[in-house]
């Protein structure tokens, strides 16, 4: 009997913001405005910062939106890339895609564990066996198909928003009479040693690391029962909410904690419940953080996949990934991709990969808005059924600034850069050896 390869059309709307909200919200939110406040030191410039790279999240989606409703195919960045620029740069951006959320993900599933670990010290002593555990439970559930994986992740994106709203509530409703904005001193200075410039580039690399996912709806455009109407919407929506949950959870900590206190916290989340409640509610944000990584491990199990099943169907990897269990999911794929993880934690590889993630997700950023760029040129008769707004000049802009970061990250971390252009440079005579195959 001829095995499936064809992905199902069940998704809408729904799926398309919570998989946003999803695949996007993460334990960033929680864990990186302790690191940005002390590159920073200045509330405005911090919120500035969280602002800045949403606003580029935004109007980044209203190009994505336009590849996507043109080339509804699984895949993103891949698919825009291998249609505007050939084969070959296909490959290597979907294989940069592919790493830095293999890392992504075995990164997420470690923090997991150690968070379970807080929570069950009897297994403080176990933590690779539980992350490890925690990706194959995902594995299993996701096996049974692609509606019950949806549904999850609308809830469990539901109950990560909800939770990080009462969050910000509870910020507001019950901090102290003089609160920390009206206490912190004025004249603390950044700790960045080289500078203000090098301490704005490390927050925006912690931004833009934390807003990655803002484009995940578009990996399902295939899948979505009407991409050209639900698109739009799903991305959209998404990128708002994140933003202003965003800003909100920032602006709530600067009200709790003074920006010394904050630039000084690993957790600041947990520090400010516990200023707030006592050492014991500390838990709860535990208790958030676990839901905020289950709903971006679902996003990643999923999404990830989906990007070497693309590449197989196009003859650029090996075609038993093009396989569909009777669920609709990309099983053969889905194995692999969590076995990467599960080698990268094995390995304790993940760490490193997870440093220069930010380098791959921003060089498929760039390539997306090159795609489009071209695609205009090239195929200029192609059905368009949503535009970029804006266009030339918001994309050529966020082209622009995406290969100025670029640069940067390759100036303020060559260490991290050269691994990554080291793996760019391997990947052509893997992909010879694949095309061969």
């Amino acid at each position: 009997m001829a095995k499936n390869t064809t992905l199902f059309k069940l998704l809408g709307v729904g799926f398309g913001i919570a998989v946003t909200i999803g695949g996007t919200i993460g334990t960033g939110i929680l864990r990186k405005p302790g690191p940005i406040a002390q590159q920073l030191g200045d509330p405005a410039l911090i919120i500035a910062v969280w602002l800045l790279v949403g606003v580029y999240a935004l109007v980044g989606s209203l190009s994505v939106i336009e590849l996507g409703t043109m080339i509804p195919k699984v895949g993103a960045w891949y698919v825009y890339a291998r249609r505007a620029f050939g084969d070959y740069i296909g490959f290597i951006i979907g294989i940069s895609s592919w790493l830095g959320s293999i890392s992504a993900m075995a990164f997420g599933a470690s923090v997991m564990s150690e968070y379970i670990g807080l929570l069950v010290p009897g297994l403080a002593d176990s933590l690779k066996v539980v992350a490890i555990g925690i990706l194959v439970l995902f594995v299993g559930f996701h096996w049974i198909g692609v509606g019950v994986a949806s549904r999850a992740q609308e809830v469990m994106s539901f109950f990560k928003a909800v939770g990080l709203l009462l969050f910000v509530g509870a910020c507001f409703l019950f901090a102290p009479d003089q609160p920390a904005a009206a206490v912190s001193t004025q004249t603390w200075q950044p700790l960045a040693t080289g500078g203000l410039w090098v301490g704005l580039l490390a927050a925006l690399q912690a931004v833009f690391y934390t807003y990655d996912g803002w484009h995940t709806a578009a990996y399902f455009a295939e899948e979505d029962v009407n991409p050209t109407k639900n698109l739009p919407r799903s991305m959209i929506i998404g990128v708002v909410l994140i933003i202003g949950i965003y800003i909100l959870v920032n602006l709530a900590l600067l009200y709790v904690l003074p920006v010394e206190q904050l630039a000084n916290s690993k957790l600041p989340a947990a520090d400010a419940i516990q200023l707030l409640f006592g050492p014991g509610s500390a838990k709860v944000v535990t208790f958030l953080l676990m839901i905020s990584i289950m709903g971006i491990i679902n996003a990643q199990i999923m999404f990830n996949p989906r990007v070497i099943y693309a590449m197989a169907r196009d003859g650029l990897f090996f075609k038993q990934f093009t396989a569909i269990n009777a669920g609709g999911t990309p099983g053969v794929a889905m194995i692999f991709t969590a076995a990467m993880s599960i080698l990268m934690i094995l390995t304790n590889t993940y760490a490193k990969l997870s440093d220069i993630a930010t380098f791959f997700f921003v060089t498929c950023y760039a390539s997306g808005f090159a795609a489009l760029i071209r695609l205009r040129q090239t195929e200029p008769d192609l059905a368009r059924p949503v535009r970029a707004w804006g266009y030339p000049f918001s994309t050529w802009a966020l082209l622009i600034v995406s290969v100025l970061f670029l640069i940067g990250a390759i100036f303020g971390d060559p260490t991290g850069s050269l691994y990554a252009l080291i793996l760019v440079a391997v990947s052509y005579p893997i992909y010879r050896l694949i095309r061969k195959k």
